[in-house]
């Protein structure tokens, strides 16, 4: 079972999105629960978002963060891809991890994450 903190909701609906994603994996019978990791994650182009931190299965993960942002006409950010450079950037952990930006369901930017302090920082920001 996955643990992680690759996904991001927008600001002013977080709680709630938190609440209705837990509450529909609990009614689908889905391996899946999410909590607030208590801080944001602040961007120029597209708003404010709270770093979410979750436990479950990666495909579950994915399909109800994409859910969520359409059902609750949200944004949400879904990380986790990587850009791959050289082996030596690869084994200090320097890779590029690179974040979709999706508003209503639909993908409308990328974002460029490096951490800092433990926690997510944008790099750069691009509308698609």
């Amino acid at each position: 079972m996955a643990t992680t903190d690759n996904f991001a909701l927008e600001e002013r609906k977080a709680e709630e999105a938190i609440q209705w994603m837990n509450s529909y994996a609990l009614q689908h019978d889905k391996k899946f629960e999410a909590k607030l990791e208590g801080y944001l994650l602040n961007t120029i182009k597209f708003g404010n978002f709270q770093i979410i931190s979750w436990k479950g299965e990666w495909p579950v993960a994915r399909n109800l963060i994409k859910k969520t942002s359409n059902k609750l006409n949200m944004k949400v950010i879904e990380s986790g891809y990587h850009k791959k450079d050289s082996f030596f950037l690869s084994l200090i952990g320097a890779n590029k991890e690179i974040a979709k930006v999706y508003n209503k369901g639909n993908l409308v930017g990328n974002l460029i994450l490096g951490k800092k302090s433990g926690k997510w920082i944008v790099k750069a920001e691009h509308f698609t």
